[in-house]
């Protein structure tokens, strides 16, 4: 059987896997009754063995495998690396460096927007992935020789995967392009739950100041009380039971118990009564510092013609370099752009204004125009006189 369930085997493991130029990592984790993902499983493989690392054995110590995590000389390869990345950083307080994400990755190469490992692993390795235990139940035990193999189908195709695709980045010099991509992907703040933003989450209906600076009380209680107790926030309070509070300001518990999904036992208990001082705290917010809701983007005349030209012209360009137009810009991007020239969005810095930012910016500008050739869509620089007569 090919699990670790001893701190010693662990730490032998780990001394084995450090001379290794790369690892590839999975995780299993459950979070359908908690706040926090719950680590149930860890798979590693190097390029000659691989194994299923359990957290939850009795006295083991993951401390080798974090060591491990944080050398920089060995290169750790995930799949949609996000989910990882947040159990790691909670668990050892670190991200693990160096990175690659293979999902990413893909992208970078042409495969689409957010190519899953399944699709990876027919297209690159050759192989069909078992996904019959997909929901199972990864907390319990003892694991099953079943979910132990098709765990650790997770990261052994996935050397080919990487191993493939590193290949395809040497090879079209885009290996800076994942670099940046990286970078980003360990930013701290993607990973920090803040309080005092969960009630913008709930994206409400009403706009009036004093109802906002309720809901953001009543919504940072909830987060709180869920982070502590590691309870889903709807099994705290419910979303809607939240906006309701809010728009009617409860102030004693016989208003609170009118609340539809609240019983009479909760609002006469603890949390009936954090849930009222949460109220009063809301409405003691003076009006000039309650949160406001951002302004919906106005777009003026004329808009709307020039964000179809850049969609055109960023699919033309996606298409001609062979790259996922998601990792590129979105929507909102282009309606920025269209807005402004130094629009703070990232389709106008680094490969991606190489790529397609420049274009942009010379569309707006009347330096280059889309034309239809036969049945394909180009792009043409605009004589400097003609633009000038423009």
């Amino acid at each position: 059987m090919t699990l670790i369930a001893d701190s010693d085997a662990l730490r032998a493991l780990c001394d084995r896997l450090s001379k290794a130029e790369y690892i590839t990592v999975d995780t299993e984790f459950m979070r359908d009754r908690t706040y926090w993902p719950g680590l149930c499983l860890i798979q590693v493989a190097g390029p000659d063995e691989a194994w299923c690392i359990d957290p939850l054995a009795p006295g083991m110590d993951l401390t080798p495998l974090f060591d491990l995590m944080r050398d920089e000389s060995v290169l750790k390869v995930f799949h949609a690396a996000r989910q990882d990345l947040e159990i790691f950083y909670r668990a050892m307080g670190a991200f693990p460096k160096p990175l690659f994400d293979t999902q990413i990755a893909a992208m970078v190469c042409g495969f689409g927007d957010s190519v899953g490992y399944e699709t990876l692993a027919t297209k690159l390795a050759k192989a069909r992935i078992d996904k019959s235990m997909r929901f199972t139940d990864w907390g319990r035990r003892p694991l099953t020789e079943k979910q132990l193999n098709y765990a650790l189908a997770d990261v052994t195709h996935l050397r080919v995967v990487y191993d493939k695709l590193r290949k395809r980045l040497e090879k079209t010099g885009r290996a800076h392009w994942l670099t940046e991509e990286m970078d980003a992907l360990v930013a701290p703040e993607k990973y920090t739950f803040d309080p005092d933003a969960a009630w913008q989450r709930m994206k409400p209906r009403t706009k009036s100041p004093r109802f906002l600076a309720v809901l953001k009380e009543v919504a940072a209680w909830r987060e709180r009380e869920a982070q502590t107790k590691d309870m889903p926030r709807q099994r705290v309070l419910k979303d809607e039971a939240i906006l309701e509070i809010a728009a009617h300001g409860p102030k004693t518990v016989e208003e609170l118990a009118r609340v539809r999904a609240l019983t009479r036992n909760t609002a006469e208990g603890r949390l009936g009564k954090e849930i009222l001082e949460a109220v009063e705290r809301g409405k003691a917010v003076p009006e000039a510092e309650a949160p406001r809701m951002a302004p919906k983007r106005e777009l003026p005349p004329g808009a709307g013609p020039a964000i179809d030209l850049l969609k055109v012209l960023l699919k033309m360009r996606c298409e001609e370099n062979d790259v996922a137009q998601k990792l590129v810009a979105n929507m909102d991007d282009l309606e920025l752009i269209a807005l402004d020239d130094d629009a703070p969005v990232a389709a106008l810095h680094g490969w991606r204004r190489e790529l397609f930012g420049e274009d942009a910016l010379k569309l707006k500008r009347g330096e280059l125009a889309l034309a239809l050739e036969g049945e394909a869509v180009v792009a043409r620089p605009v004589p400097a006189a003609e633009n000038a007569e423009g």
